[in-house]
């Protein structure tokens, strides 16, 4: 069941502040979704994540404006549905179906696999320090949060011009345009190179199978199916308390069981994992030019000197896409 309640706006700004009951909760409205929220509106918000005290943010979700967000029509263009039979459903228009415009230039030929949102930035920022010259674009994937405007690491990162265009697949949406699937999508960028994973957190039950991450092994197929090179940048740790994760994370190391084709697994210099069958990439990492670029520098509530093999495992992956795409551009 839907853990609903319904309450007043009353603050705005980057997040919401809705009164229930005579409390102040901390909310978010999905703009493309519902609408935008003002002070004094009638909302009913989803409260099930901060009520089971789940790291999800830590705030409710609007699910409905009752006050300006019952008066709305569907795009008459549009006809695909994302969340569809839910009551979320809407219609997107897909990239397959004109609604992208695919720049000049060869199809896409090189591909980068992460676990978590987190390794986005230094994956993007490594990438432009190696290769500025390159284009590149975000596949957001299932495995984490579904609403591509929750990401304020993307928006960065496309200020910046450290990213181009960002789809959103499968039940992922709200990017800047939207696929049914991952192929789709990368089958229509034209980009040199496409970073794939999930919207910020990540689902887990701390089982080998049962977490977000997995996502990528599908994500991988799905590229080296579609001739493209993949990379697999791991999720790595030297703070994590949970012992699964420490070295290379259990939820890498599964898939790379998993994968039914070989692929490059790009590491730290002077890192050594076994990584059976797959090719290992050396690569370097600008941990000090990461952390005086001002992009985000916490993984989980570590900070990147509490962390630092998950930051220099992302910034390797970067280094190792550009060296391949400017390769496939020769």
């Amino acid at each position: 069941m839907l853990a609903l309640r319904r309450g007043t706006v009353v603050e705005t700004g980057d997040r919401l502040v809705v009164e229930v009951d005579g409390a102040r909760r901390p909310a978010w409205a999905d703009e493309g979704l519902v609408g935008r929220c003002e002070v004094g509106d009638d909302v009913v918000i989803n409260v099930a994540a901060v009520e089971l005290r789940l790291g999800s943010g830590g705030f409710d979700i609007v699910h409905v404006n009752l006050t300006r967000g019952l008066d709305t029509s569907p795009d008459p263009r549009a006809h695909v549905m994302k969340l569809n039979y839910t009551s979320a459903q809407h219609a997107v228009r897909p990239v397959s179906e004109g609604d992208f415009e695919r720049e000049k230039g060869s199809p896409l030929a090189v591909a980068g696999v992460f676990f978590l949102h987190g390794q986005l930035a230094p994956i993007a920022w490594a990438l432009n320090q190696a290769a500025p010259e390159l284009h590149v674009g975000y596949v957001q994937t299932a495995g984490g949060a579904l609403p591509g405007a929750l990401s304020e690491v993307v928006k960065d990162l496309r200020r910046r011009g450290l990213l181009g265009d960002h789809i959103t697949v499968g039940p992922a949406y709200g990017g800047e345009h939207e696929a049914i699937s991952t192929a789709e999508a990368l089958r229509a960028a034209r980009w040199d190179v496409a970073l794939c994973g999930p919207g910020p957190g990540i689902l887990g039950s701390a089982s080998r199978y049962g977490h977000g991450g997995m996502a990528a092994l599908d994500t991988a197929h799905t590229s080296l199916s579609l001739g493209l090179d993949t990379v697999i940048v791991p999720r790595m740790s030297s703070g994590d308390p949970r012992q699964r994760h420490r070295g290379l994370s259990h939820h890498t190391e599964t898939v790379l069981e998993l994968l039914l084709r070989p692929v490059v697994v790009a590491l730290p210099e002077g890192t050594s994992v076994d990584v059976g069958e797959h090719a290992v990439r050396p690569e370097p990492a600008d941990l000090d030019g990461y952390r005086d670029s001002g992009l985000p520098a916490k993984t989980l509530g570590r900070t990147l000197d509490a962390d630092e093999l998950f930051f220099t495992a992302a910034l390797a992956g970067g280094h190792a896409l550009a060296g391949l795409a400017r390769s496939n551009r020769a």
